[in-house]
């Protein structure tokens, strides 16, 4: 659906060249959610806003549905630019008009007559939750009712590709999974391919079939979120993850108990999929005679699958816990000692 190949963002500037996008190859499948996440400065936005030409790419190719989007110009470009609809973080509403008049605007632009443009505007204000809002201004909604308008606006002139440029950054956490939920039913619904930039993992874990790992304007790496979850490489990708396994409780949780513990050993298991369903733990004391202590356990669901992270300490006399640590190692369970307490 979406084909990068060798692509270059380079901005010219009087102190130097800065290379905002670095070798872009990339291949985003019909219909997935695709995630690029990085930090401030990775290229991210650099790169999405290229997908539908806000941004002309130094070098490279870029094709969409078929289309060299990025060897097209004028009306050609207008055109393909209606199939492509994009939401804003800081959702870029027309502020003199209510919701109903912002989401007509792009058919007003692509000359849709009236009769047509009022039942598609109803048809979209269902479509994201807005019934009962249709006349009220941008200053007289809340943050998620701003973006459920940006939402429906870039779905007017019904696209085939949805680009979303941090459209959750400037949300309160509950509000983001109820934006995230709308993207998914949205996605489910009609079929949309939908690649969204953010520097959230928990955006990327709740809705993305899979994720692109964004560094000094590199892809640096990309696979399903489940595996990247399971098994990231590089030391970006590690610090992203880790946000989501690990807390500042967790963190004085094992200080506490490795003081308290003279002897014994923190250890954290990673569950993925169906290993999850097993009794692991009730199977480890039964093997074994030892103490376990659970400090911390979560499952997050992604699209993909389940993926559970569970810290103990093992507490006891030293071959027990080896011969614990070994019964571990023979499961279908990632183990990683963490603390010696």
């Amino acid at each position: 659906m979406i084909l990068l190949e060798k692509v270059q963002k380079i901005y010219r500037a009087k102190h130097g060249d800065v290379a905002a996008v670095q070798d872009a190859n990339l291949e985003i499948r019909q219909g997935e959610i695709f995630g690029i996440i990085g930090y401030s400065g990775a290229g991210k936005s650099s790169l999405i806003r290229m997908l539908n030409q806000l941004e002309k790419p130094t070098s490279g190719r870029i094709t969409i549905g078929g289309r060299v989007i990025s060897a097209i110009t004028g009306k050609e470009l207008r055109e393909a630019r209606q199939e492509i609809g994009m939401i804003f973080q800081h959702f870029n509403l027309l502020w003199s008009r209510t919701v109903r008049e912002n989401i007509a605007f792009p058919l007003e632009i692509a000359g849709v007559r009236k009769e047509e443009r009022q039942e598609r505007v109803d048809e979209l204000i269902r479509l994201v939750g807005l019934e009962g809002r249709e006349d009220a201004y941008p200053s007289q909604l809340s943050g998620g009712q701003k973006q459920r308008v940006g939402i429906a606006r870039a779905l007017a002139n019904d696209p085939k590709v949805l680009l979303c440029d941090e459209a959750t950054s400037a949300l309160d956490p509950e509000t983001t999974d109820q934006i995230l939920d709308l993207l998914l039913d949205i996605n489910a619904r009609l079929g949309l391919t939908i690649v969204l930039i953010t520097h959230e993992m928990h955006v990327i874990q709740k809705i993305c079939d899979r994720v692109a790992v964004m560094e000094k304007g590199s892809i640096v790496e990309m696979g399903d979120v489940l595996e990247v979850f399971r098994n990231p490489k590089q030391e970006i990708t590690k610090r992203f993850v880790k946000k989501i396994t690990d807390s500042i409780d967790t963190n004085e949780a094992i200080e506490h108990l490795t003081e308290k513990y003279p002897s014994g050993q923190v250890v954290r298991l990673k569950f993925i999929g169906e290993s999850i369903e097993q009794p692991f733990i009730y199977e480890l004391i039964r093997k074994s005679n030892i103490e376990v202590n659970i400090l911390q356990g979560k499952i997050s669901q992604t699209p993909n699958g389940s993926y559970g992270n569970l810290i103990v300490q093992l507490n006891g006399p030293a071959e027990e816990i080896e011969k614990a640590i070994s019964f571990m190692e023979q499961q279908q369970v990632e183990m990683e000692v963490i603390a010696h307490a």
